[in-house]
């Protein structure tokens, strides 16, 4: 792997042992709408400082993984002219050799940001099992770098065109712990309940960061999934996402659409359907999650 271009800030932060927050840079290129994008990742950055944390939003720009990026470098990956390739971990050589820029999943982010020395890492959503894997062996990489990577993932469960059962199965059968922050059962995205139980559950940054040190001295240990809901002001409408979500199922059927070009798909036909109560949920999930993956850093710190 090419040698994470880190900023001084990040590289200081580190150092001293005072609490780092990394974030992915595939909702700001893909993920939200331009204007919006840069809005919200000056609010990201903005929630994690507040809370005493340093944030590394992570990106490839011109070949070179940057684990944190200054303003000009926000600016250009949210600027939809410049194109950038979404990138997951096995995407990151080829993005190199070929001097690319690119957008990083939660895989490639793990990836980096355990490479640059950073546990603590808030998203959205997970990737996961897709319905339908059974003929197609979709099921995103997500799931096995959180596996392999002893990162701290905090987000709002997994998007719900996912096959959320699944998705936890494969969790246990790679000894993912999945954590529940405030609640017994696994977040569904733009929900805040799934079907799904989780077996684990904190109600304090205290405790998570409690859980993840301890269980970062089990042998062999993979990342650990802290699973926080939308906030209750911003949840969807249950009958408005159970239509959104058969109609970007049909949408994907009739288009063919597979591989990674679901999510972008589906999250456009919610943000343009739902009269933009998707995007106000996207962005409030994604801050509520980096301000409390914030608050475990610095536990995890002290």
């Amino acid at each position: 792997m090419s040698t994470p271009s880190v900023t001084d800030e990040v590289r200081s932060a580190l150092a001293e042992n005072r609490p780092v927050v990394a974030l992915e840079s595939t909702i700001l290129s893909h993920g939200l709408p331009p204007g919006r994008n840069r809005e919200v990742a000056e609010r990201l950055e903005g929630v994690v400082r507040a809370a005493g944390a340093v944030p590394a939003t992570i990106a490839v720009l011109g070949g070179v993984p940057r684990v944190g990026l200054t303003p000009t470098e926000l600016d250009f990956v949210c600027d939809p002219t410049n194109d950038l390739v979404k990138l997951s971990r096995r995407d990151l050589g080829a993005a190199y050799a070929l001097k690319r820029d690119g957008a990083t999943t939660v895989a490639s982010t793990a990836a980096l940001a355990h490479a640059a020395g950073i546990g603590v890492f808030a998203t959205g959503g997970l990737g996961g099992v897709h319905r339908g894997a059974r003929e197609t062996w979709d099921v995103s990489a997500d799931l096995d770098v959180l596996a392999t990577t002893p990162v701290l993932v905090v987000c709002s469960g997994v998007k719900s065109i996912l096959d959320m059962g699944a998705t936890l199965e494969l969790l246990e059968t790679r000894s993912v712990p999945v954590v529940g922050f405030g609640t017994d059962r696994f977040p569904a995205f733009y929900r805040r309940e799934s079907d799904f139980g989780v077996p684990w559950r904190v109600d304090s940054a205290a405790d998570a960061a409690a859980v993840v040190a301890a269980h970062r001295t089990v042998p062999g240990s993979a990342g650990v999934l802290l699973a926080n809901p939308i906030p209750a002001d911003f949840e969807m409408d249950a009958e408005l996402h159970e239509r959104l979500l058969a109609e970007g199922l049909e949408l994907l059927r009739e288009r063919n659409v597979q591989g990674k070009e679901v999510t972008p798909v589906l999250l456009e036909h919610f943000h343009t359907a739902s009269g933009g109560v998707s995007l106000d949920a996207n962005e409030a999930l994604v801050v509520s999650n980096a301000s409390l993956a914030a608050a475990v850093a610095v536990e995890l710190a002290a």
